[in-house]
């Protein structure tokens, strides 16, 4: 039970932290034809997790309430896009490159045909 409220107090500080962000990165660039904070908000949180996965690898494996709330609930609330980055990169290291590759493939064309699916569904429903 104790890891359920630290994943949510974690998600509730990375949704804060995207939000903040994903605003100030995008009112900066100062244009709206790019999802510029989007890309920062993904961009950082796969380095963090980097950072998280290699400080785990050197040091030895978070507590199970340390991964909870940093990986799980901050990071997640942040993007969950640093959770697809890692897991790809852990194909490769696992030489599954082919998996890694599909990996990538499965998650940006299904993602994508996803959000369209979910648009065309809204549209009929709500036009």
């Amino acid at each position: 039970m104790t890891n359920i409220f630290l994943v949510g107090a974690g998600g509730f500080i990375g949704s804060v932290l995207r939000y903040l962000v994903s605003g100030y990165v995008q009112q900066s660039a100062n244009r709206m034809d790019f999802p510029f904070g989007t890309l920062a908000v993904n961009i950082i949180g796969c380095f963090i997790i980097g950072l998280l996965a290699q400080f785990g690898d050197k040091y030895g494996t978070f507590s199970n309430e340390s991964r909870a709330f940093l990986v799980i609930g901050v990071l997640g609330g942040f993007t969950t896009f640093s959770s697809f980055g890692n897991d790809t990169v852990n194909l490769i290291q696992q030489d599954f490159v082919m998996n890694a590759v599909a990996n990538v493939g499965a998650n940006v064309i299904i993602g994508l045909l996803a959000v369209w699916l979910g648009r065309t569904v809204g549209h009929l429903i709500w036009r």
